[in-house]
């Protein structure tokens, strides 16, 4: 065992530059922190750059100081999988290959016969039923709900069915009711969603409504083992911060600590630093797509990622000479892009340990898959059968 623990942390839709196969997802010439670099040139993040970030992806913009030296691994990862969402990317880092992307309803909201039954077995009055911003839906039916006991359904440009609930009127048992018997709906092969998501908020009138931290993930469970699986079957530990535990629907983790906010979830991954365990321990920070990347404010999204760094400054300190920290990302969101979906973007690797000697560019990688499969050779673990992609532990020395 080369590491005893190795830290994985997903900057959520951090993606560095347009896939070559981009423009067949409409994507052509995005850029996510290429183009936020573009229009935050001053935007402060030492710690990625000491690390390599600006030697994977170029940003001659910013003002910030260049160091002589890098002390980081760092490659570009290629998406293998057919699609640009949380779960294809999440999944595919853990081994698994997605080749028929998960069904979307973007363009004609959910069908007739689907809604329909949503009505009879939750008792609710369905409303909404589109794709849309989860902030514009609530200024534009939320006091509807309020008033008459009707239920917003949405959706989005990913696969989600996503309903609305006011925690005082609705209420969180009964919008968590109502989820649970959507995911049971939705199994169906022509309705199958990647998650269905509790969004619940506060708020009397429009201007006033806003979307609470106890929002709940019923997703898909991976259709096959992943390395968290292989890990956990080993006898590892296997720590999950953030929406982790509902990508994967609970599978291969031992330990699931729920986030608040990235902020929180750099302050939870930095706590996990003093326990006493040998495994993983798997981070994802969603503010930067949730807050920024849909809601295409690139500024808000720079000022995150100084957060961010300010946060990987305190535990790049705090690291063992036997920890490795990995940072990736799921899929890019370029903030300055049209529409409001994710982009088809290549995602960093960049990978830091105290006990590194050799440190610069590795060999750009054709999956994300090379992470899980990392990870497991780290541990001496074999990686599940039908999962996808190479270690490249012995780069990491």
């Amino acid at each position: 065992m080369k590491y005893r623990r190795i830290f994985t942390i997903v900057i959520d839709s951090f993606g560095i530059g347009a896939m070559d196969n981009a423009a067949e997802y409409g994507d052509t010439g995005c850029d996510t922190f290429g183009h936020i670099a573009d229009k935050i040139p001053e935007i402060k993040i030492p710690h990625l750059i000491h690390m390599g970030l600006t030697q994977l992806h170029p940003a001659p913009v910013l003002t910030s100081p260049q160091p002589s030296d890098r002390i980081g691994k760092y490659a570009r990862l290629n998406e293998k999988s057919n699609g640009k969402d949380t779960m294809t990317g999440h999944w595919e880092m853990m081994g698994l290959e997605i080749k028929t992307p998960f069904q979307t309803f973007t363009d004609t909201g959910f069908p007739k016969e689907l809604i329909e039954a949503l009505e009879k077995e939750t008792g609710h009055r369905v409303i909404g039923n589109k794709a849309a911003s989860g902030t514009e839906i609530l200024d534009e039916l939320a006091e509807e709900e309020i008033k008459t006991g009707a239920m917003i359904v949405y959706t989005s440009s990913d696969s989600v069915l996503q309903i609305c609930g006011n925690e005082e009127t609705f209420g969180l048992d009964e919008l968590y009711r109502c989820c649970k018997i959507a995911r049971e709906l939705t199994m169906k092969p022509e309705w199958k969603v990647g998650r269905v998501i509790a969004r619940p908020y506060v708020g009397k009138k429009k201007g006033e409504f806003k979307r609470t931290a106890n929002r709940h993930d019923y997703a898909l469970k991976p259709y096959g083992k992943t390395a968290m699986d292989a890990l956990k079957e080993a006898g590892f530990d296997v720590i999950s911060i953030g929406k982790i535990r509902d990508i994967f629907d609970g599978e291969g983790i031992t330990q699931a600590i729920r986030s608040k906010s990235s902020v929180q979830g750099m302050e939870q991954t930095i706590e996990c630093l003093d326990q006493d365990f040998t495994g993983l321990c798997f981070t994802n920070l969603v503010d930067f797509d949730a807050l920024w990347g849909h809601r295409r404010n690139p500024e808000g999204y720079g000022h995150e990622i100084e957060k961010f760094d300010k946060g990987l400054g305190a535990l790049m300190d705090e690291l063992r000479e036997d920890d490795l920290l990995i940072l990736t990302a799921d899929h890019g969101n370029d903030p300055t892009y049209t529409g409001t979906d994710h982009t088809r973007e290549y995602v960093p690797f960049v990978a830091y340990s105290k006990k590194m000697k050799e440190t610069g560019a590795i060999e750009n990688q054709d999956t994300f898959g090379v992470i899980g499969a990392t990870i497991a050779e780290n541990f001496g673990v074999e990686m599940p059968e039908g999962t996808i992609g190479k270690s490249i532990l012995k780069d990491l020395k």
